[in-house]
């Protein structure tokens, strides 16, 4: 540390969950103040949902009789039982919003969120690119401007177009209705024994009618050539170039940093960093087990300059292993990468980057499992530790249920560990602001627009840890607009920034004293 503090030598850490690629461009409230189009629409729609009114017409105005009378022979075509007696008896007399959209049972039954889940977005073998099934809430863009377009290109879609899926057992190919999964009484309750029996066509259905509703609601609350214009650009800068335009902000904006941890990152940036300018400035440190299936994984970034050897070892098993035995701690594949490094100075570091789980249960017992993993490995004991994470905390945590942030303060200060904000950190501090729209198929989830700071996403969650006796902060910044500074009170992704979790960077510098000098 002495040579360090000789040099005036001073770190940088950049830590950014940079959020896993969200299929829906209108899932989630953005800001988006260079088309006053979004918010328009997106206010109509609360509006339709809510106050519905004269709009409220049956399903069968909707998704009409002919439609149905098609699917009935496509469904009778592969096999499967008919459900004709659902449809006369029931959903095609049901009002589209109260009896069909805010159906709390439809939701818990999952008869319209299941096939969404699946079918939704399809990755296929061969293309960068994914496969959209035909509707308003993912990336397709063909065109949905009547229904009638939208119903063709939605049964073309699901009994015609063979997929190659790549799976665990080798890859297969099989249109988009064999990839549905029948839904399971012993997994959702409120499901009948008789609706379990005949579960793959009645989710069909139901899939069916969900799409037709969005498609007709927002040909009802704007024009096809308003809100499908929209929808292509929020795709272009939300879904399609998010990760040049994430690689973009790191490599020009926080290009100076010694240390970064990413979050969620995708196997794709990993790759398309490797390739950049970004992968000739710094190590690019994947886990040695990447998470494949969610394609979320935690990464770290040493400055080439700054650690010339490289990354020494992994030790995220050494991590892992030091959890509390008989204590299930809720972490996945991909979530921890632990790693150790000497810098130019010779400094020893342990540098950590960590994803939390929803609720952050598991940020307390990773971070004991870190120093637990150091204190028992000699070879460790005078590393510097560097941790960068999204903490999953809560400024108004449900307590048991949520990890409050000032009792994450409490846990890290009893490791003789600080934080860039400091040993108690500001419960209002926040690092994120997001809010579900009404385009996405959980309505009991959704926030109004005059909601979206209350009912919101609205907390105080990412960190940088370093040892008390180690570093002092110099200087602490948030940005949640890609520019090095933070706009509070604004819900993002934004356009031009294209994660839910801003961006936290600290300066420190060493404490020198006779220990450690």
């Amino acid at each position: 540390m002495a040579a360090m503090a000789n040099a005036n030598r001073k770190l940088q850490v950049s830590t950014w969950n940079v959020a896993a690629i969200n299929n829906n461009p209108f899932e989630y409230w953005i800001t988006y103040d260079e088309n006053p189009a979004y918010e328009t629409i997106m206010t109509n729609i609360e509006a339709f949902l809510e106050n519905p009114g004269a709009q409220d017409v049956p399903v069968s105005q909707v998704f009409t009789e002919e439609m149905f009378a098609e699917l009935e022979k496509r469904m009778d075509g592969v096999g499967w039982d008919n459900v004709r007696s659902y449809w006369d008896n029931d959903f095609k007399n049901r009002k589209i919003v109260e009896g069909f959209m805010k159906d709390p049972l439809l939701g818990s039954k999952r008869l319209a969120s299941m096939p969404d889940r699946i079918t939704n977005t399809i990755n296929v073998v061969g293309s960068d690119f994914p496969v959209c099934r035909p509707t308003v809430i993912n990336m397709y863009d063909g065109d949905l401007s009547t229904l009638q377009i939208w119903w063709s290109a939605w049964e073309r879609f699901m009994f015609d177009t063979p997929l190659t899926i790549q799976s665990k057992d080798g890859t297969f190919t099989e249109p988009p209705y064999k990839m549905l999964q029948p839904i399971k009484k012993a997994k959702y309750p409120d499901i009948t024994e008789e609706e379990e029996k005949v579960s793959l066509p009645l989710q069909t259905m139901c899939g069916a009618i969900f799409d037709a509703i969005l498609v007709h609601m927002m040909n009802t609350v704007s024009t096809p050539d308003v809100w499908q214009a929209l929808k292509k650009t929020m795709v272009e800068n939300l879904n399609r170039q998010k990760v040049p335009h994430t690689l973009d902000i790191l490599e020009n904006v926080y290009g100076t940093s010694d240390i970064i941890t990413l979050q969620e990152v995708s196997g794709s940036l990993i790759e398309q960093a490797r390739n950049r300018p970004l992968g000739q400035k710094f190590w690019i440190v994947a886990p040695g087990s990447m998470d494949a299936v969610r394609d979320q994984n935690s990464v770290i970034l040493l400055s080439k300059e700054t650690f010339p050897a490289g990354p020494s070892a992994e030790i995220t098993s050494l991590v892992e292993s030091s959890f509390e035995p008989g204590v299930t701690v809720p972490v996945a594949k991909g979530d921890i990468l632990a790693i150790t490094a000497t810098d130019r100075d010779g400094i020893p570091f342990v540098v950590a980057s960590f994803h939390g789980d929803t609720n952050g249960l598991a940020t307390k017992p990773v971070l004991s499992a870190i120093m637990k993993g150091m204190a028992s490995d000699s070879s460790l004991v005078a590393h510097k530790l560097v941790f960068g994470l999204d903490a999953n905390t809560y400024e108004k945590a449900k307590p048991g249920k949520q990890q409050d942030v000032l009792e994450w303060g409490q846990h890290y200060v009893s490791y003789d560990l600080t934080s860039c904000w400091g040993d108690v950190p500001n419960p209002a501090n926040y690092t994120t602001f997001n809010s579900r729209t009404y385009l996405q198929p959980q309505l009991n989830k959704a926030c109004k627009k005059t909601d979206k700071r209350a009912n919101g996403d609205v907390n105080p969650k990412d960190f940088i840890l370093f040892g008390k006796g180690d570093f002092k902060v110099v200087h602490t910044w948030k940005d949640n607009t890609g520019e090095k500074t933070y706009i509070e009170d604004m819900a993002f992704p934004t356009l031009n920034f294209p994660s839910d979790h801003g961006i936290l960077a600290t300066i420190v510098e060493p404490i020198t004293s006779a220990s450690n000098a």
